[in-house]
This record gives structure tokens, sequence and C-alpha cells, in this order.
């Protein structure tokens, strides 16, 4: 079943780099006690996610903190070596934090997940974005297949 506005985020681990590394995060620390903007990717290099869903968020990522937000992240069926080095290329700095779903795990818990074997991806995440509010959610954008318009960062701003 799929996650709606008003459910919990539900429990698992994503992975992030860190100082020291790659680090475990669960979604009850990364959610917990703070206004999240998180946002959902096919894949990490993928050409509309580098070419127009990253990119907006990084521009948009004062206007979206100012609203209150304390985290924006970003989250894709990779590992996390690919979301950092996606990082990286994006020039991403500190104003997201890239999440990696590995196993696709909370993809599938959010019951979020596609099927991407026609591409040669495998099981991915869907393209949509929630803002999560001290772990429940408060907006939920699903995107249709090939769409790119609900998930935006102009659309998070206007629903904050």
């Amino acid at each position: 079943m799929t996650i709606q506005v008003g459910d919990k985020v539900p429990a698992a681990t994503l992975m992030t780099m860190t100082a020291d590394g790659p680090a475990p995060v669960t979604t009850n620390e990364f959610f917990g006690g703070k206004k999240v903007a998180f946002f959902s990717v096919p894949g990490a290099f993928t050409p509309t996610c580098s070419a127009r869903h990253l990119p907006g968020y990084i521009e948009k990522a004062e206007a979206i903190t100012a609203k209150g937000v304390g985290a924006i992240a970003c989250m894709s069926v990779n590992d996390v070596f690919v979301m950092t080095a996606w990082a990286a290329s994006a020039d991403v700095g500190s104003a997201i934090t890239m999440l990696a779903d590995g196993n696709g795990a909370f993809a599938k818990a959010l019951g979020l997940e596609m099927d991407g074997s026609a591409f040669g991806m495998g099981t991915r995440a869907q393209r949509f974005s929630m803002i999560v509010d001290d772990g429940t959610v408060t907006e939920l954008n699903i995107e249709e297949p090939g769409a790119f318009q609900v998930s935006s960062a102009e659309h998070m701003l206007g629903q904050l």
C-alpha cells in the first residue's frame, strides 16, 4: 500500500556519506523533530534527474529552508558512492542530504517502487516528493510515469 498524507514514515535504514565514510541513517533519526523536504528520483545521473530535478532543489534550497524546512534530502535506489559522486558532479554542497536506498527497501516500504527493468535499471523508486513534519507526511506528490511537474522544487515551494 502506498503511503498517504497523515501517515508516519516507515522505519528503514538509508546510507549517507560523512567525513568518516558511508554511514547508516534511520528514517526515525532523519525525519524526527524537524520538517524535511524530501524528493526521490529513479536514478542518479539519469537525464531528467540530472538536468532538472536535482538542479531545481539546489537552486531553490535557500528559499525552501527559509520556509521553515530543517533539511532537504534527495533519495535514489543507488549506492552511497554513486549518490556521493552525483552530488559532487552537481555541486550540491551542504544544501541537500543525499540518501542512498541501495536495495530499494525504503521505496518498497513507502509503496513507491517501480519496475525499471525495461530500461536495464531493475527495481527503483518512483519520482516523487513529500514534506515530512516530525516523521509524518504532510504533503505527497507522486509523478505519473515519464512526468516531471508535481515533484519539482517549484511545486514544493508552493506547498510550504
